[in-house]
């Protein structure tokens, strides 16, 4: 398929410029959740129990809509992880280059968000386009060149959602602006040329339960980024790692 091809070739160039050292670092991949308690991570808008650490899992309540946060910006990596809903016709995302606050009188931040969606949102919405779930597309005024073009959305290839209580698994390839997605194991999207391409990572919280796991991220070498195109820092809050853990 084009777009994975595409990311195929981008990795690889990334890999063949870099020095041995930097090869072996690139490799390295690092948790971004321990499985124990929320250490690296920052309730940004939530209640202090929308999120929780249950038998290593993050398991999100879905009330109120916000987001956690990791505690720090990356700008070129591959992130992977596992989720599920937990009903029918869920609603989630993931976050990346986001911005670690939300505007005033919103409830998300500005950012690349990677919609979660159970299997049945498209039949309980009446959505014509049954591949809502693995879209990628821009929130707070950022600008991309979609893929699979939906108006700014970039929609997926192909329906690769498995059903409520059933984990799926995202591959996100981010690199100098550019997004590519696997869903299951297939690259289905993407989007290139984004406005802003350094900032947070997010888990989003909309309306329905969802568990995650298995949180990694391979960091790739930094690319030309002006701050104009990185989201502000942010001073932490209070660390969602103070949440206390229930089994």
């Amino acid at each position: 398929m084009k777009s994975r091809t595409k990311a195929t070739m981008c990795i690889t160039a990334i890999l063949l410029c870099c020095s041995p050292a930097w090869s072996e670092d690139l490799l390295q991949v690092r948790n971004l959740f321990n499985g124990k308690d929320l250490s690296g991570w920052v309730n940004v808008n939530t209640a202090p129990d929308t999120w929780t650490v249950r038998d290593g899992e993050i398991a999100c309540s879905g009330k109120p809509t916000g987001v956690l946060r990791t505690d720090r910006q990356y700008e070129n990596f591959i992130l992977s992880l596992e989720w599920k809903h937990l009903t029918a016709g869920g609603n989630s995302g993931v976050f990346v280059w986001g911005e670690g606050s939300v505007p005033e009188g919103k409830q998300l931040p500005k950012g690349m968000e990677i919609q979660i969606l159970e299997l049945d949102y498209a039949v309980q919405n009446k959505v014509t386009d049954a591949y809502v779930h693995g879209e990628v597309f821009p929130t707070g005024g950022i600008t991309t060149v979609p893929d699979n073009p939906r108006g700014p959305r970039s929609k997926s290839a192909e329906n690769r959602c498995k059903g409520k209580g059933e984990w799926n698994s995202y591959t996100a390839v981010c690199v100098d602006g550019v997004i590519k997605l696997a869903v299951n194991g297939k690259f289905v999207n993407g989007i290139s040329k984004a406005s802003t391409k350094k900032g947070y990572i997010c888990l989003e919280s909309e309306g329905a339960p969802i568990h995650f796991r298995n949180i990694r991220i391979i960091e790739l070498p930094p690319g030309i980024t002006t701050p104009e195109q990185s989201a502000p820092v942010v001073a932490d809050k209070q660390p969602a790692s103070n949440t206390t853990p229930t089994k």
